[in-house]
């Protein structure tokens, strides 16, 4: 059995401390395998003029690596499971899915400063419409500027005073060491996190055993089963980047599993928010149920589903 096994990956800062660390991982699990970064510009990273939503979602930012997938230049690739669209293809499969980080939004602006608080004509920052829609609807005096560009380029934006504050991914400032820039760690049951915000994804070809075996010991049971839940209800609705919604799965102290899904209007309104309970084992069935009770709820006039 070959000792090699190469990593694709972003180049963003971000994207190297998350295959760094499963790189480490990987070492220390399994003593004498040399791991190799194989490092991939995606069209996400090409494309930095334009929202997300307007050029192709999600799959910007995976697709060149799971070309490198196909081709055998690399074995395994390493995403924030956020960017992988709902669907994947058939000739991959998600080998692990290591402990989630913190998965809640962060404010990151003056010192002191909270969202709710924030004056008229505030400047805030988000690449989300997700973000932009729950923004507007906490605080309808600010004004939601569009955001690209890897972490630090967008801490950088409040530095030099293009913007006022900006609203990232918790756990990506959590990673790169940069907490200490968060004025305000938004709860979840205000700002109902993407889903699987805060999970990487080990991708791997379906056909590589080999390599499904030496990612396999990485996996987080937990966190696997909430990142399913959260993947379902994404799969249910159709929906990708292009529609301001979010989803969030943790287990309860009785053991069980509780799924919150939110789908919300462009400007903050209209907003449906539903939540179901149910065993661990269901992850996957609590999500399409959570999905399907906000298309009862009439959430298809936001989703472009409706009539």
């Amino acid at each position: 059995m070959s000792t090699r096994i190469r990593i694709a990956t972003r180049g963003s800062e971000l994207a190297l401390w998350q295959a760094n660390h499963v790189r480490d991982a990987l070492r220390a699990a399994h003593a004498g395998l040399e791991v190799e970064l194989v490092i991939v510009t995606t069209e996400g990273d090409r494309i930095q003029d334009r929202p997300l939503h307007e050029v192709g979602g999600k799959g910007l930012f995976t697709k060149g690596i799971e070309e490198r997938l196909a081709a055998g230049e690399a074995e395994l690739a390493v995403h924030s499971m956020k960017d992988l669209p709902a669907l994947m293809s058939d000739a991959f499969v998600i080998a692990a899915t290591p402990e989630r980080v913190d998965p809640r939004d962060a404010l990151c602006g003056p010192a002191g400063v909270l969202l709710a608080d924030l004056p008229a004509g505030t400047r805030v920052g988000t690449g989300s419409l997700r973000r932009a829609a729950l923004v507007a609807r906490e605080n309808p005096r600010v004004t939601v500027a569009p955001l690209r560009g890897n972490v630090p380029t967008r801490l950088r934006k409040v530095e030099h005073g293009e913007l006022d504050a900006v609203i990232l991914a918790a756990a990506g400032l959590v990673r790169l060491g940069l907490a200490d820039r968060i004025t305000e760690w938004i709860p979840t049951d205000r700002f109902c996190p993407s889903p699987a915000q805060g999970i990487l994804a080990l991708q791997c070809r379906n056909d590589d055993a080999r390599t499904r075996e030496l990612a396999g010991v990485l996996d987080h049971a937990p966190t696997a089963l909430r990142a399913a839940a959260e993947r379902s209800f994404l799969r249910r609705l159709e929906a990708g980047c292009t529609v301001p919604m979010g989803c969030f799965a943790e287990h309860t102290d009785a053991g069980e599993l509780h799924v919150t899904g939110m789908v919300i209007g462009a400007g903050g309104r209209p907003y449906f928010r539903a939540a179901k309970v149910g065993a661990p084992g269901d992850a996957v069935q609590l999500g399409v149920d959570v999905a399907q009770t906000l298309l009862d709820m009439g959430a298809g006039v936001v989703l472009g589903t409706d009539g």
